[in-house]
């Protein structure tokens, strides 16, 4: 609403689209939804970013669960859990297959 009660349309709004840390501007924004309106969403979106490359760093990388814990300054638990939730996401698309007993 303006300052004399009207609704008035974009176009005679003036609107100063400073972006975020993550992007320049909000029009130009990588996300579909505003992280920062969503509870928990930049951390949560931080923690996504981390296991993923923890994944990334064990898989191709050769790195044990020792060292992952001490790049990323998290315990081995946690290395852990990114680990098997990303295998529990993988398997559920179909990526990898169940390991036969």
């Amino acid at each position: 609403m303006s300052r004399d009660g009207l609704d008035l349309p974009p176009e005679y709004c003036h609107y100063r689209d400073a972006g975020c840390d993550l992007a320049d501007s909000c029009l130009n924004c990588p996300f579909p939804r505003c992280i920062y309106d969503q509870p928990g969403g930049r951390q949560r979106w931080l923690k996504r970013l981390r296991d993923k490359e923890m994944v990334r760093l064990f898989t191709a990388g050769g790195k044990g669960i020792n060292e992952l814990a001490l790049i990323f300054s998290v315990s081995q638990r946690t290395v852990q859990r990114a680990l098997k939730n990303s295998l529990s996401l993988q398997r559920e698309k179909g990526k990898v297959p169940l390991r036969h007993p």
